[in-house]
């Protein structure tokens, strides 16, 4: 059995309707031709993935992440934490490729399939990966490891369970797909079908049904990177408890719907805010490079410094289609004019801002946002 999707009152209606309405304007924005939309759709997919992992104690920052899945091997990050990261971001990948897909359909071949993905280079006889798992499972406290805080259904119960929720997953009952998407993640994490991973399938679960509403690209809609913040991972864990400690799926789950239309709503304001100033910071730097002897492609490179921190050569070379020695040129050259600074040596150097970036840029940049709560206190 699995937990009833709950009605929304008139509050969870309004607010539903002002994350319509947000997600409706970012995709216009997102359609209009813009130098930096690619670099911002890298980048969200990369903060998602740092902070889904991170919920699950794998600690790699967002510009680490994004030089990761831009072929980076000199990026200072643990062996085990580079095949976290790797392996989320290939089942992160395939999800966003699955949005348009016109055969579609859920099925146990699928989630298994993603679950290989993420945690096929894992896979023991103990911890299969790719199956469902044929002992118990536990979700610990995160203050006393040896205390239970969640106890999955027993595995005979999982197969049955598992199929329930295919069959709700390949069925429109009419509630709003935002909405569903919530419940499906917390159907799959509550089911625990897996040995170990249970948490980023049941996101990615959750960001995969927001590709397939079509709306919006899922780098845009993810609410991943707002799980991962410090203060909300807190507040999902605290979500997910007041669940109880066994599987009771007879069970009012509004407050879990109400945080996840939170989620939605201020991971909304976030990308908007991104993308007007990343619209604003183009423009500045725009206005600074013609004045100059520099071509106009260096702009995405220092697009990256002022958005991101730094810039490494290869994703430079990437974003401007260039040979790595014109990379190289125009990086020493913008390094010689102070306006870059180099951090390391050979393959693991990166660029900064120098004393001559503009600073306009980094202020625009660097100003923090502030984000509404959609309910009232």
């Amino acid at each position: 059995m699995l937990s009833p999707t709950p009605v929304l009152d008139s509050e969870d209606q309004s607010v539903l309707e002002e994350i319509e309405q947000m997600r409706h304007v970012l995709r216009y924005q997102v359609r209009v031709p813009a130098k930096w939309t690619d670099g911002l759709r890298k980048f969200l997919t990369a903060d998602a993935v740092a902070a889904s992992n991170s919920i699950e104690g794998f600690r790699v920052s967002t510009v680490d992440v994004a030089d990761l899945m831009e072929g980076e091997r000199d990026v200072e990050v643990s062996e085990e934490d580079r095949e976290e990261t790797l392996a989320c971001q290939r089942m992160m990948t395939y999800i966003q490729s699955l949005r348009d897909v016109q055969d579609f359909s859920y099925g146990k071949g699928l989630l298994n399939g993603l679950h290989w993905m993420l945690q096929g280079h894992r896979h023991t006889v103990r911890k299969s990966a790719g199956q469902w798992r044929r002992g118990p499972v536990y979700v610990t406290d995160t203050r006393d490891p040896s205390i239970a805080a969640y106890t999955a259904p027993d595995e005979s119960e999982v197969p049955a369970l598992m199929a329930e929720l295919v069959d709700w997953l390949n069925t429109d009952d009419g509630t709003h797909p935002l909405v569903r998407a919530a419940m499906a993640h917390l159907h799959l994490v509550s089911i625990h079908p897996w040995s170990d991973g249970n948490g980023r399938m049941s996101r990615s679960l959750q960001t995969l049904m927001i590709a397939r509403e079509g709306v919006l690209a899922p780098e845009f809609s993810s609410i991943e990177a707002w799980l991962g913040r410090p203060g909300n991972t807190w507040e999902y864990y605290r979500e997910l408890g007041a669940r109880g400690a066994v599987y009771l799926p007879d069970q009012d789950v509004h407050s879990w719907v109400r945080f996840n239309l939170t989620a939605y709503h201020q991971q909304a304001q976030t990308v908007r805010a991104r993308i007007d100033r990343s619209g604003k910071v183009w423009t500045l730097l725009s206005d600074f490079v013609e004045g100059t002897s520099f071509d106009e492609r260096v702009i995405s490179a220092l697009h990256e410094v002022a958005m991101s921190g730094r810039v490494r050569r290869l994703r430079y070379e990437h974003a401007e289609a260039l040979t790595t020695q014109q990379a190289q040129r125009d990086l020493r050259d913008l390094v010689a004019a102070g306006v870059l600074e180099p951090v390391g040596r050979t393959r693991a150097r990166y660029y900064k801002a120098g004393e001559r970036f503009p600073p306009a840029a980094l202020e625009t940049a660097r100003t923090p946002i502030t984000l509404a709560s959609p309910y009232r206190p």
